[in-house]
């Protein structure tokens, strides 16, 4: 009983745990009318670009800002892009990832059909066992250095079938197998050293030697590897021990994969054949990305001969192989669909021009504080620069040519503004519902986005605070 009021805690408990998280269409929707209120209420401006020699890419000029006629976004019109219109152009602007997440989820689930997936898989589970957590931290590392090395981030969702299925082999849950492939690149593209995407071109926006500085960012994306590391293994075993504990146990429940260690049925000649397309298909997918800078489109490719030679292989019909593809398209329709909705945030700001404005006024703000404060509130407004702006390579083109040189005003160096910037842009990638890469994610592994927030929530507690700190050990000791 609670002394002043005499109200029981457990009713406090019951009524928090009625809270629930809105509905993900409804936080994306708020999200994008907040952004057309915007349009209305921030003065429109515009910053000149202009082409970098150096980066080779448009870059703003920060002496450039003016304030230009209102261009507010209509809610209705018959004539006009307006509020409802956003939504079909995020789609569009969208449609490359929308098609790679329905294509490479029905191609993955024509592999699957064949049993061959989950006959391969289960041997290697079989292995592990006994070490079953081991598969956190190597897998986590591998891809982490795949971030690290070619910025992978959306490269990285092919894998997340395979990362699910692995997971649900040892005993674990969606919830570990989408996280182990989607957090390892996380950590590597956050606290990337040499990642080309980020840090490579914020430091030849600000005229700085490429990857200089490399021993710190090293230091800060070991902290975070192993920070996650541990987040994801205690989260696995409380799963593994007690699967009603899972974040997403009606997931599993609806899903219902098990495999019976004992009566495992041995793999047919066409199963193992099966096998090695998969390897060499990924195989290939690897070589592609590190050695021709493979997009969507060539992963598409692969992915769709991978299912369709899979289904040939283990004597599958044309009819049959269509069905399977369709059955695993239409399971991440709701998450696609996400990634489009997303997009309208931005559709709406460039139609209202208020995105140059909102930076324009932030650098301001900054620019009369003391160097300590300014370098933190330099960090927070590249966080919320990243709602508007998803892109790495974007966001670095747009704000360091005007945080580069207010950190030369305030006594910041270009290495501290540049890891200011890399932590801002890269953390909330990872919750941010107008990340397309993320929302990707989700829907290959058909967990909510809400379910997501929930699970994330501390972690991503933790990566701000480490970010927040890094910045600031920089700044103390003049890094």
């Amino acid at each position: 009983m609670s002394e002043r009021t005499g109200t029981p805690e457990i009713k406090r408990k019951k009524y928090f745990e009625g809270m629930k998280i809105p509905h993900t269409y409804v936080i994306i929707s708020c999200i994008v009318l907040l952004a057309f209120i915007a349009t209305y209420l921030v003065p429109a401006g515009v910053y000149q670009r202009v082409l970098d020699p150096v980066s080779g890419r448009n870059i703003i000029d920060p002496a450039t800002f003016q304030y230009v006629e209102n261009t507010p976004v209509m809610f209705f019109s018959m004539t006009q892009p307006n509020l409802f219109t956003s939504f079909v152009k995020g789609l569009k602007n969208s449609a490359g990832i929308v098609f790679f997440t329905f294509l490479v989820c029905g191609s993955f689930n024509m592999m699957q059909k064949t049993g061959a997936i989950e006959g391969g898989i289960a041997r290697i589970a079989l292995l592990l066992r006994n070490k079953s957590m081991l598969l956190i931290p190597i897998v986590v590392f591998v891809f982490s250095i795949g971030g690290v090395t070619i910025g992978m981030n959306t490269e990285a969702i092919a894998f997340v079938p395979l990362g699910i299925v692995m997971a649900r082999a040892l005993g674990f849950d969606a919830m570990v197998g989408m996280s182990i492939v989607a957090l390892g690149a996380g950590v590597g593209f956050v606290g990337g050293f040499v990642n080309p995407f980020t840090v490579g071109v914020a430091q030849q926006v600000s005229q700085l030697p490429i990857y200089s500085g490399m021993g710190y960012r090293v230091v800060v994306y070991v902290i975070l590897y192993i920070v996650t590391c541990i987040y994801i293994t205690r989260y696995a075993h409380k799963v593994k021990s007690n699967p009603e504990s899972s974040v997403v146990r009606e997931l599993e429940k609806n899903d219902n994969f098990s495999i019976d260690f004992d009566t495992l049925p041995k793999l047919t000649g066409a199963q193992k054949i099966v096998l090695g397309i998969f390897f060499l298909g990924f195989g290939t997918i690897i070589y592609g990305v590190l050695k021709y800078g493979w997009g969507t489109d060539e992963l598409i490719s692969v992915f769709l001969l991978m299912g369709i030679s899979s289904s040939f292989v283990c004597g599958i019909g044309p009819s049959k192989a269509a069905e399977n593809f369709i059955e695993g398209a239409k399971g991440v329709l709701f998450g696609a669909l996400s990634i489009g909705i997303a997009n309208a945030v931005l559709v709406i700001l460039q139609q209202g021009q208020v995105i140059d404005s909102i930076l324009h006024s932030l650098s301001q703000a900054i620019s009369h504080l003391p160097g300590y404060i300014s370098v933190v509130l330099m960090y927070i407004t590249q966080i919320f620069t990243n709602i508007f702006i998803p892109s790495g390579s974007g966001q670095a083109a747009t704000t360091m040519p005007i945080m580069a040189p207010l950190g030369d005003l305030l006594g910041i160096s270009r290495q501290t503004t540049v890891l200011a910037f890399q932590y801002g842009d890269g953390f909330t990638n990872y919750i941010n519902p107008t990340a397309s890469g993320l929302m990707s994610y989700l829907a290959i592994a058909k967990i909510p986005y809400e379910k997501w927030v929930k699970w994330m929530g501390p972690l991503m507690g933790i990566w701000l605070s480490i970010g927040a700190a890094a910045v600031i050990i920089a700044y103390i000791i003049g890094y």
